[in-house]
């Protein structure tokens, strides 16, 4: 009888052989030379600008979870939900499941600082949500404020554009209403007490500056190709990342590429993205898996050394 572990293994397996053969669809229509000349024709000065805009969106990751530990009423200094976030992230963003591949990593350094079970599962759940304001919040600004006559990225017209940035700016505005009246939500047994207001702001704000930076990234990267404005990406970024977050594919491989590469068609975007790529999930990775590996044989000496003291 096949388990619930294995039934979850075999759908990522299969996420990933759709997202090998999305990679294949978009990616066969180039050579490898056009690829790497794309690559190199991104400017230093281009690559710079997009780091610094990759390390503005994890330091706001970082006040997801700040933000988060004082929501649970377990504060803690600055410096360790900031070491407990990138190491978690780092890691996260590139292996998927992000709730469970980044909660790992989140208990492993929250349980150390006398956070409860149930305290971590209220900190990824509150970053979770401020996930979701985030990319909802900036989908309703690129909706609403980009509505010039030739706006036509999604092929919808001007009223249709309206009312879908109405739509996706119910949900944060929603969700500060049921944090100024204090309603809690509840799923199914479990009950979920809405932040204080001006947590919940700070919640709407941090979480759509993380993405709008994210955008920001990409847009310095692929502008070097053509003329491409900011909502234009931002747009085509944000339905690619709701695509790899229903996805599951480990760090969104192919699914982001693919999607981005359908809205944004181009023979040298890919260029810009396999750069993406590299400098928003491989480089944090390079020094988030070391910092976490550090720190575990960290407290671990720790924890041997308070077992055994020497005298």
């Amino acid at each position: 009888m096949i388990g619930r572990k294995h039934i979850v293994q075999l759908a990522i397996l299969a996420a990933v052989c759709i997202a090998a053969y999305l990679v294949y669809r978009s990616l066969g229509r180039y050579t490898y030379y056009e690829i790497e000349e794309a690559v190199q024709a991104i400017p230093f000065t281009s690559l710079l600008s997009a780091f610094v805009f990759v390390a503005a969106s994890y330091l706001c990751l970082t006040c997801f979870d700040a933000l988060a530990v004082r929501y649970v009423g377990k504060p803690l200094a600055y410096r360790q939900s900031a070491l407990a976030s990138f190491s978690a992230l780092s890691i996260g963003h590139n292996v998927g499941m992000a709730a469970l591949s980044s909660g790992a990593v989140r208990y492993r350094f929250y349980s150390r600082w006398g956070l409860t079970g149930s305290d971590i599962a209220k900190v990824i759940g509150f970053c979770g949500v401020t996930v979701g304001l985030g990319l909802s919040a900036l989908a309703a600004l690129v909706l609403l404020l980009d509505l010039g006559p030739d706006t036509d990225l999604f092929g919808i017209d001007q009223e249709t554009r309206i009312a879908a940035g109405i739509a996706c700016l119910v949900v944060p505005l929603a969700y500060l209403a049921i944090c100024l009246f204090g309603i809690p939500i509840r799923l199914g047994r479990w009950r979920l007490d809405p932040p204080r207001l001006p947590l919940a702001v700070a919640q709407v704000l941090v979480g759509t500056l993380n993405f709008a930076c994210v955008a920001a990234c990409i847009h310095q990267l692929v502008a070097v190709f053509g003329s491409i404005t900011y909502f234009e990406v931002a747009g085509a970024y944000v339905t690619a990342n709701v695509a790899s977050l229903i996805s599951h594919v480990p760090g969104g491989l192919g699914v982001l590429e693919a999607t981005m590469l359908n809205i944004l068609p181009g023979t040298r975007i890919i260029g810009a993205l396999v750069a993406f790529r590299v400098l928003y999930f491989f480089v944090p990775l390079m020094i988030g898996l070391p910092t976490f590996l550090a720190s575990e044989a960290y407290y671990r000496r720790r924890y041997r050394l308070s077992e055994h003291p020497m005298g």
